[in-house]
């Protein structure tokens, strides 16, 4: 079993910068790919960025150059650094793991990019 906990999320001026955390519980977390997902309202749930258990990473091309997904496996923590923000970005982010054939999802942090 793994449970995460996102936080960070918050009000933010476009421009602005966040960085989402993302923290696990259980065994093997080294092994697990994670990812981050964000659902904006009204729109289905997307793929933001992942990193695998070698840390390969991968974004969708809105993010490219302004995201950077990062893991530290020894404090079972995954990150994902936002900058210079705009209004499309509103949305709830999840954080998403696959261990062992399995997928696993946080409860959400809500992001509102808004001046």
């Amino acid at each position: 079993q793994v449970q995460l906990k996102e936080s960070g999320g918050g009000l933010v001026q476009p421009g602005g910068s966040l960085r989402l955390s993302c923290a696990a519980s259980g065994s093997l977390f080294s092994i697990c790919d994670v990812g981050w997902y964000r659902q904006a309202p009204g729109k289905q749930r997307e793929l933001v960025a992942t990193i695998t258990r070698g840390g390969s990473t991968n974004y969708v091309d809105s993010v490219k150059g302004r995201f950077t997904i990062s893991r530290d496996n020894a404090k079972k923590m995954v990150y994902l650094q936002m900058n210079s923000l705009n209004s499309e970005d509103t949305a709830v982010y999840y954080c998403n793991v696959i261990r062992l054939g399995s997928v696993y999802w946080g409860q959400g942090t809500q992001v509102t990019v808004s001046s």
